[in-house]
Order: C-alpha cells, then structure tokens, then sequence
C-alpha cells in the first residue's frame, strides 16, 4: 500500500529551504576566487550570473507547476522531450548533487584549517560529513528546524559585514561607485568568467523542486518559491559583492582562497574576524545540510524509478521515514574530499548545473510547441522568450568554465552514455521513466 506524503511545507518554508541551500554567505566564502576570475568586477559577475539565474528559475517554475514530483530537471526533460536525454539530463543533475556537499563541507574545513593550522584538515571534513549526515538520516524536519536558526546566524553576520565594510570605505573615500561593476582592468570576458564561478552560489534555488511531493499546494508554491529563492538570493549576492569589492578594491590577495578572513579583518579587527569565521563555518554547515538532504533525495527518486539500483537506494528508513540509504551514499562520496582541493571538486558542479538549466530552458519551449499542436496557444514571451533566453545565457556561460571543468563534465556524460546504453540494450529497450503520477 502506498502511503501518501504529508504536504505541509508553506511557500516560506519552501523558500527558507531554498536560501539555506544557498547560504548566502558563502559569497563571502568564495569572493576571492570571483575577484580574481572579473579582474575586481565581482559586483557585475553576480549581476549577470543573477540575471541567467531568474530566467532559469522561471523556468523551473513553469515545470514545477506542471509536474509538482521529486527529480527536478530529469523530470522535466522526460517528460517534455525524451526519456533517453532526460537520462542524461539526470545523470548531470546528478554530478552536481552528488558533489556539491563536498565542495560546502570542503570550504568550511579550509576555513577552519586556516584559522587553526593546528586542526587537520581530514578531521574537519570527516566531522562535516558525520554530523551532516546524521542530522538528515534521523529526520528532515528536524535538520530543517536546525537550518531556520543558522540562517538567523547568517542574517546576522551579513548585517555586520555589510555595515563595518560601508564604515570602512567611508573612511577612505566615496560610499558609491562603479567599479565593482566595470573599471578599467575588466571587460566581458573576465566578467562572464566570474559569472560562470559565481553561478555556484546559486544552485539552492532548484533544489526547491525536491521537495515537492511534500509543499502544500504544490502547483501554486513551487513556481513562487523558485523564483523567489532565486532573486532573494541574488540580491543578497550583489549587494555583498559590490560592498566587499570596494572595501577591497582589485584582485590582489594574500591567500585567496582565504580572502575573506584577510578583508573581515580589515574591516573590522581580530574580534570581527572571529566572528565572521562562525558565520562562515555556520552557512557552511547549514548549507551542508540542506544539499545532502536534496542530493539524497534526488538518488532516492531515481532509484524508485528503476535509473538507480531500487533495492539498495529506493527504500525509506523504517523508524525515520527518510531515504537514510540514499543519505548514507552522499556522505560516503564526500569521503572523496579528503584527497581534493576546493578547485578540483568545483571543476564539475557548474559543468553539470549549467547543462540541467540549459535543458529545463528547453523543456519549457518544447512543452510550449506541444500545446501549440494540441491548439492551445502559449504566449510568446513566458514560454518562448524567457526560456530561450535562459538556455542561450546559460550556454554561454557554460562555455566561460575553465577548459578542465569541461573536459571533466564531458567525461562524466560519456560514462552516462555508456549507462545508458546498458539500461536500454543498446537502445533497444526504453530507459527507466519517472513516476509523474502526484502520489
């Protein structure tokens, strides 16, 4: 017998979810690495990569609300295009998921690392991924209460930041300008090379999607909570970027995976640099939360559909009701990080990211002709428009990765081929599809 879902999650709850995915500090926590990409125009990368992001995230909502089930982009693609390139979609979406964790708990070590060399680094990641794990294995609802107060946290250390940074540069000249967003070392190309790094910061809001066989009139709150997510969290971004960026002006760092730690220091002394590391230390956990429980729940969705051996990975917790064995396989791939670097690690997430909100940009036009040849009539700029020019900003920026991350993503959809040929005999049979029924 099938038990249907409890769906209580409010459109806030939906979008609380959304930004602890995101955790708007790790702006901070990546700043360095933007600098250096824009050439000092961080401010301008987040305002396009923001820009990509909201027509993606319309997007994702026209799907969400049309197909309100768990597995986000392959969903979608199954449904509107074909099973065998939303496998590949999937297996993407997947890439992303599975290793976004690992980059958050990665970070948050380095962090820590940095500030206590004393600490080693192995231990730092292996306490990530325990307590992380744990937290989702014993019950989402729990670790989502815990996420609410870390955002909290987070509010805080933003304020702070954002006001002593304002201080800082008012005292050494104008509170307002341009070159955060355009000065004369910048130019398109470094910009869009930031906004290809700074894309990361925003993968929280699809993760929205997973959750959807439990959002209280999904069809509605899906879509809202998408795009809200999206913006909410891009405005964040700008504002931070821009602030820290003139408290900093250039690209010069002394470490700059650790640029952050250097400019909370000069803002504001030992005792604000104390203070930002837990911030950062508390996003990075709160986020770590939220993109293993959505990371599992993506294995869990494509393992009840037969994309995934179903046995091991399709099957709730018997007390705890989650998909503890899909949580399990997420912290066991994190244990990856403890031979990698933050570099090395996000060399895949935007490959796989970038090619899932191409494709759902996709899905949304193909869905569109369908109806057209059903006799509906969609209009042009919702349906045609914003999703083409999501899928063009997106592709654009996709071929802004460093050619590493490229290659690597191409790899990884080589051996996703070459699944799926086994799955479907040499395409003689059709690949496993997705339930869509809402259960």
């Amino acid at each position: 017998m099938t038990i249907a879902p409890r769906r209580h999650l409010s459109l806030v709850a939906l979008v609380l979810f959304g930004l602890a995915y995101l955790a708007p500090l790790i702006v901070l926590g990546t700043f360095g690495v933007v600098a250096q990409a824009s050439h000092g125009a961080t401010g301008a990368s987040y305002l396009l990569a923001m820009l990509a992001m909201l027509f993606t995230a319309a997007s994702y909502g026209r799907m969400a609300a049309l197909h309100p089930v768990a597995g986000s982009a392959y969903a979608y693609v199954c449904q509107s295009i074909d099973r065998r390139v939303g496998f590949m979609v999937g297996w993407a979406v997947t890439l992303d998921y599975l290793f976004l964790p690992m980059v958050i708990w990665l970070i948050g070590a380095a962090y820590l690392h940095d500030q206590f060399p004393g600490l080693p680094m192995p231990a730092l990641i292996l306490g990530f991924i325990v307590a992380t794990t744990a937290l989702n294995i014993v019950g989402f609802r729990f670790a989502k209460g815990v996420n609410g107060l870390l955002m909290g946290i987070q509010a805080v250390v933003i304020v702070l930041f954002v006001t002593l940074a304002f201080v800082f540069v008012g005292h050494s000249g104008p509170v307002l300008s341009l070159a955060p967003f355009s000065n004369p070392a910048t130019g398109l190309a470094p910009i869009a090379a930031g906004a290809a790094i700074a894309a990361y910061s925003f993968l929280g809001f699809d993760a929205v999607t997973t959750l959807s066989e439990e959002a209280h009139d999904p069809r509605r709150a899906l879509p809202r909570a998408i795009w809200l997510t999206a913006l909410i969290g891009g405005v964040i971004f700008v504002v931070v970027a821009y602030v820290t960026q003139l408290a900093h002006p250039g690209f010069a760092f002394r470490d700059v995976a650790a640029a952050a730690n250097e400019i909370a220091f000069a803002i504001g002394g030992r005792w604000f640099r104390a203070v930002f590391l837990a911030g950062l230390v508390v996003a990075q956990f709160a986020s770590g939360i939220a993109a293993q429980a959505a990371g599992a729940r993506l294995i869990h969705a494509m393992a009840r559909d037969g994309v995934l051996p179903r046995r091991a990975l399709g099957g709730l917790h018997p007390t705890f009701g989650t998909p503890a064995a899909a949580v399990l396989l997420t912290g066991v791939i994190g244990l990856l990080a403890l031979g990698m670097t933050v570099e090395s690690s996000t060399s895949f997430i935007n490959f796989g990211a970038f090619t899932a909100f191409t494709a759902v940009n996709l899905s949304v036009i193909a869905t569109a002709l369908r109806h057209r040849r059903a006799g509906a009539r969609p209009g042009v700029i919702g349906w045609f428009l914003v999703p083409l020019a999501g899928a063009l900003i997106d592709a654009w920026l996709l071929t802004r990765l460093e050619p590493q991350a490229i290659t690597l993503g191409l790899i990884w959809l080589a051996l996703g081929f070459g699944v799926l040929t086994w799955l479907t005999k040499g395409f003689r049979a059709a690949p496993p599809a997705l339930h869509l029924e809402d259960h």
